[in-house]
C-alpha cells in the first residue's frame, strides 16, 4: 500500500471519528440559545428558572418518599436525593448574587443616562429617579449582606468617634436585618415599576388610537412594533406582579408564605416571564421587506418614537434574596 492511498485512508477515518459534527445539521435555535446565554441577563435567568423549579420538586420528592413509606414500598420515608438538589439549589442562589456583586454600576449608568435622556412625561421621570435610588439601596445593603454572610467583612465593626477616648462600642451587622431592609428597597422598586407599567399602558393606548387613524404606508411597521411593545408590557406585568409578593415575604421577619413552595411557584413565574422577554429580544429580525415607493404620498405618520417606550425593567431588577432563613432571627 502505497503512502498516498495510507494517507487518503487516514483522512476518511478521521472524518469520519473527529470530523463527526459535520454531520450534525446547523441550528438557529442552538445559535439563539448560545447568543441569549452570553449575556449576564439570559445566563442569570436560565439558573433563576432551575433554582426556583427546584423549590417546588424538593418538596414533592420528600411528599412522594413519605406516600411511598407509608406504602411500604421505601424504608425511610426521606428522599436521597431531595437533599442533593437542594444542595444545587443553594449553590446556584449564592452564584447568582456573586454574580451580582457588581449590580452598582448599571443602575449609576442608567441614573446618569436617565437625567441626559428623560421620559417623555415628568411622572415616569420621577418614577424612575425614585427607581434608580431605591435600587442604589438595596444593592449597597445586598452587597453588604453578602459580604458579612461570607465572613469576609466582620459582623462587628468598631463605632466611628471622633474622641480620642477609647472605642469600646461595636456596630453589629446582622445578615437578616440587611437582607429584610435591602429587600424593602426592592419591594419600592416594584411598586414604582406597577406604577410605571400603569403610565406606560397609558401612552401606548394613546399610540393605538393615533394607528388606527392613520393611512400611512409606515403604519403597518407601527402596528407590529405596537404590538411588540404590547406583549412586553404584558411580560413585564406578569414578572412584577410575581415579584411583589417575593419582595413582601423577605422584608417581614418570619416572612409572608409558611410553604416555601409558595416561593416557588412565584419565582419560577417571574422567571419564565423574563426569559420568555430576553428570548424574545435577542432573538434576530427578519430582513425588512422592500419598501412600496408611491408617485404621490401626502400623508406622513408624526409620533414620538420614545412616548409610549416599554421599560425592560426586569434588566435593572435585583436578584431576590435567596433563601427565607436570611430574614428569620
Amino acid at each position: 500500500m502505497s503512502k498516498v492511498t495510507k494517507a487518503v485512508d487516514l483522512a476518511r477515518i478521521e472524518d469520519a471519528t473527529l470530523g463527526a459534527f459535520a454531520r450534525v445539521p446547523t441550528s438557529e435555535t442552538l445559535d439563539h440559545l448560545v447568543r441569549y446565554l452570553s449575556t449576564w441577563s439570559g445566563s442569570d435567568k436560565l439558573f433563576m428558572i432551575i433554582q426556583y423549579a427546584l423549590k417546588i420538586i424538593v418538596p414533592f420528592l420528600h411528599l412522594r418518599a413519605r406516600l411511598q413509606h407509608r406504602s411500604g414500598l421505601r424504608k425511610e420515608p426521606v428522599s436521597s436525593v431531595a437533599p442533593r438538589l437542594e444542595k444545587l439549589g443553594s449553590l446556584i442562589g449564592d452564584a447568582r448574587m456573586l454574580a451580582n456583586i457588581w449590580g452598582l454600576l448599571p443602575i449609576v449608568q442608567w441614573l446618569t443616562n436617565l437625567e441626559r435622556n428623560p421620559p417623555p412625561t415628568r411622572k415616569l421621570l420621577t418614577i424612575e429617579r425614585l427607581q434608580g435610588w431605591a435600587m442604589l439601596g438595596y444593592y449597597l445593603l445586598e452587597h453588604l449582606y453578602y459580604l458579612v454572610s461570607h465572613s469576609i467583612i466582620p459582623a462587628q465593626l468598631p463605632r466611628p468617634s471622633l474622641s480620642s477616648e477609647p472605642k469600646d462600642k461595636v456596630v453589629n451587622l446582622d445578615t437578616g436585618a440587611l437582607s429584610r431592609l435591602s429587600t424593602r428597597f426592592w419591594a419600592v422598586y416594584v411598586f414604582l415599576q406597577l406604577a410605571h407599567l400603569r403610565e406606560d399602558h397609558r401612552l401606548l393606548k394613546i399610540r393605538e388610537r393615533t394607528l388606527g387613524k392613520s393611512k400611512a404606508n409606515t403604519a403597518q411597521a407601527e402596528k407590529e412594533e405596537l404590538i411588540r411593545r404590547w406583549d412586553a408590557l404584558w411580560s413585564q406585568v406578569i414578572v412584577n406582579l410575581s415579584y411583589l409578593p417575593l419582595t413582601i415575604h423577605w422584608s417581614i421577619e418570619g416572612g409572608l408564605f409558611k410553604n416555601d413552595i409558595w416561593v416557588g411557584l412565584l419565582g419560577l413565574s417571574a422567571a419564565l416571564a423574563s426569559w420568555r422577554s430576553g428570548w424574545k429580544a435577542t432573538a434576530i429580525p427578519p430582513p425588512p421587506a422592500a419598501p412600496v415607493v408611491e408617485p404621490m404620498e401626502n400623508e406622513k405618520l408624526a409620533l414620538d418614537t420614545t412616548a409610549d417606550r416599554v421599560t425592560d425593567a426586569d434588566m435593572l431588577a435585583p436578584s431576590e434574596v435567596l433563601s427565607t432563613s436570611d430574614t428569620e432571627p
